[in-house]
């Protein structure tokens, strides 16, 4: 059994709160207000922080943006290593993508795999005018060509070490922490 040791927290509860708020400020910017955005949040931890910005980007402009929960297993390149019987779920958002500018968010960005499969999902359900992603962490590591829009940290790791984000929502406390192996 692999023990796992935390080496370091890397953010606390006010480093997130202050990378949420600077991340909800460079969305409305870098689009000139919020006119047709929806969050997407990626299941799991991309959820709740979706709705900590949407919240953020509220108190900022005023009114309320679209958040959305995607659920990409069925999408994933390792689902026959996860699952030996396929599973089959009905994937859809519940609101009309089509010529919106769509803001993934995830918790952690590595190897890219995980955005490529949420992409995949997005083309499946319409057709966003734009597509833009944003991060609480960029850990490195890519193996595909994909960059984060918007970065609350950037962590160099090695590929041996894990990163875990704490949601209050999820986990009842919120930290991101480097592991490693004991």
């Amino acid at each position: 059994m692999i023990v796992l040791e935390t080496k370091a927290i890397i953010l606390d509860e006010k480093a997130i709160q202050r990378a949420t708020t600077r991340i909800a400020n460079e969305i409305i910017e870098r689009n000139k207000g919020i006119e047709d955005i929806i969050l997407v949040g990626i299941k799991t931890r991309g959820v709740p922080f979706a709705e900590r910005l949407a919240r953020k980007i509220e108190e900022i402009e005023g009114e309320k943006i679209h958040v959305l929960t995607l659920d990409i297993t069925l999408y994933r390149d390792d689902l026959t290593e996860i699952y030996r019987e396929p599973v089959v779920k009905d994937v859809k958002l519940d609101y009309n993508i089509n010529d919106k500018i769509i803001v993934l968010v995830d918790d952690v960005i590595f190897t890219g795999r995980t955005v490529r499969a949420a992409l995949d999902a997005l083309v499946d359900m319409g057709r966003p005018r734009k597509v833009q992603l944003a991060v609480l962490v960029d850990r490195g590591h890519r193996e595909l060509p994909i960059r984060a829009d918007y970065v609350g940290k950037n962590l160099p790791t090695s590929k041996s070490e894990v990163v875990n984000v704490y949601f209050n929502e999820v986990d009842g406390l919120d930290r991101v922490v480097i592991k490693t192996k004991r």
